[in-house]
C-alpha cells in the first residue's frame, strides 16, 4: 500500500470517528436537552416532531460538513505544494458527476420526506375537541371559547416599578399575565388567529406553534398538549412600541380540573355582567371613581399617554391640560368608546366594562390638575353606546 492509500484509509477511519461522536452527542440529553442553545422538545406531539426532525437534518448536515471538510483539509495538507505535489491532469468523468449528483438529491429527497410530511400534520386542524380564537391588539390579547361562550383579555400584570428598575424584578418579569389561556391535556384544541390593529404573532415555544395574526384575516394552528403545567410565550411579530411587553402565558389542566376552572369562569363572567348592570342604576362619587379610574388608566392607557399623563411627543397625544379632557365631555366618551381612526388610539369600548370606562374617563378629567369636576357615570357609557349602534 503506497502513502496515498494509507492516506485514504486513515482519512476514512477518522471520519467515521468523527460522525460516530457526533452522532452519540446528539442522542445524549447532555447535549440535546442541557444545552441553552438547542430546540428544546416541547410538550406536543408535534413540537416532538419538530424537535425529531431538527436533530435529525442538524445531523445529517453535520456529518455532511465533516466528510466534505474533512477531505477537503486532508487533501490540501497531503498535496500541499512543500512537499513537491503536482497538480494531476484529468478529464471529466461522467460516472463521478452521476454521483456527486444522485447523492445530494437522495439526500435532499430523505430531509424532505419528513419535513412535507410534519408540514401536513400541522396543518391538519380538523376533528378538533375545543376551538378557540385568538385576537392580538396592542397590546394585548384577546381569547374566546367558542363552545363555550366565554371571553376575555390577558394583559401583563409587570408593574411599571419594575419596568422602571424602581423596585426588585419578579421571576417572571414582563412574562405574566392578569388571564392566562386555560386549556385541557389531551385534547386537539383549534385556534383560529387574527388582530384588530396591526401583525402580530402568537408563539409558545413549547407548543411549537407560531401563527402570525393578520388584521382581516384568520390564519389556523392546533395543539394537544400531553403534559399539565405553565407554558410561557411571547408576540414574535414587531408590533409597536410596547411589542416587548405582550406575553402569552397558556395554564394546561387535567381534563377534570379544566371542567372545573370553566363552570366558575362562567359563574364570574355572568356575575361581573349582572355587576355592570346593576351600576347602571347607581350614581358613583368622585373618590370611587378617581381610585378605580387611576387603576384602570394604570393598566390600559399608561403605556402611551404615560404615567403623569404628558404622552410621548410626537407619538402619543398629552391628556393634561389637553382639549380632549378640559373640553367636550362627550367628545372625550367617544373618543375612549372608539378609538381615533388612522391613530394608535384604540376602542375601549369592548375591552372595559362600562363602570371602567366612566372610571378611567372622570380620572382623565380631573387629575394631574385638569380638574374639571366631571364625574361620568356607567349610565352615560351605556347611553353613547345605545346611541352609536
Amino acid at each position: 500500500m503506497d502513502n496515498s492509500e494509507g492516506g485514504y484509509v486513515r482519512l476514512s477511519k477518522l471520519t467515521i470517528i468523527l460522525i460516530a461522536f457526533v452522532l452519540g452527542m446528539g442522542s445524549t440529553p447532555l447535549f440535546a436537552q442541557q444545552s441553552t442553545l438547542n430546540m428544546t422538545e416541547g410538550v406536543t406531539g408535534i413540537s416532538n416532531t419538530v424537535y425529531n426532525l431538527h436533530m435529525t437534518i442538524l445531523f445529517i448536515c453535520i456529518a455532511i460538513a465533516i466528510i466534505v471538510f474533512g477531505i477537503m483539509f486532508w487533501s490540501l495538507y497531503r498535496h500541499r505544494k512543500s512537499k513537491g505535489a503536482v497538480a494531476a491532469k484529468f478529464h471529466e468523468s461522467t460516472t463521478v458527476e452521476i454521483i456527486w449528483t444522485a447523492i445530494p438529491i437522495v439526500i435532499l429527497i430523505a430531509m424532505a420526506v419528513p419535513s412535507t410530511q410534519a408540514l401536513i400534520l400541522m396543518e391538519d386542524t380538523t376533528e378538533a375537541d375545543i376551538t378557540i380564537q385568538i385576537t392580538g391588539s396592542q397590546w394585548k390579547w384577546h381569547y374566546r371559547y367558542f363552545d363555550d361562550d366565554l371571553e376575555f383579555y390577558s394583559r401583563l400584570t409587570t408593574s411599571q416599578a419594575e419596568i422602571n428598575n424602581e423596585v426588585e424584578k419578579q421571576p417572571y418579569y414582563l412574562k405574566e399575565v392578569d388571564n392566562p389561556l386555560v386549556l385541557p391535556i389531551n385534547k386537539k384544541i383549534r385556534f383560529l388567529i387574527t388582530a384588530d390593529d396591526v401583525i402580530h404573532s402568537w408563539w409558545v415555544p413549547a407548543f411549537a406553534v407560531k401563527k402570525d395574526a393578520n388584521p382581516g384575516f384568520i390564519n389556523e394552528a392546533w395543539t394537544r398538549i400531553d403534559t399539565p403545567g405553565i407554558y410561557r410565550g411571547q408576540c414574535a411579530e414587531l408590533c409597536g412600541k410596547d411589542h416587548g411587553f405582550m406575553p402569552i402565558v397558556v395554564t394546561a389542566l387535567e381534563p377534570a380540573a379544566y371542567d372545573t376552572w370553566l363552570a366558575q369562569a362562567k359563574v364570574t363572567a355572568k356575575q361581573q355582567l349582572q355587576a355592570e348592570q346593576d351600576s347602571l342604576t347607581k350614581t358613583l362619587d368622585m373618590p370611587a371613581m378617581m381610585t378605580l379610574g387611576e387603576s384602570v388608566y394604570n393598566r390600559a392607557c399608561a403605556a402611551c399617554h404615560q404615567a403623569g399623563g404628558l404622552g410621548i411627543p410626537g407619538a402619543f397625544p398629552a391628556l393634561k391640560n389637553s382639549p380632549i379632557a378640559l373640553g367636550d365631555v362627550n367628545k372625550h366618551i367617544d373618543i375612549v368608546l372608539h378609538g381615533v381612526s388612522g391613530t394608535a388610539m384604540a376602542a375601549f369600548a369592548k375591552q372595559l366594562t362600562k363602570k371602567e370606562l366612566a372610571a378611567v374617563i372622570t380620572y382623565e378629567r380631573n387629575a394631574w390638575e385638569n380638574n374639571t369636576g366631571d364625574i361620568v357615570q356607567p349610565a352615560q357609557i351605556d347611553t353613547a353606546l345605545s346611541n352609536s349602534n
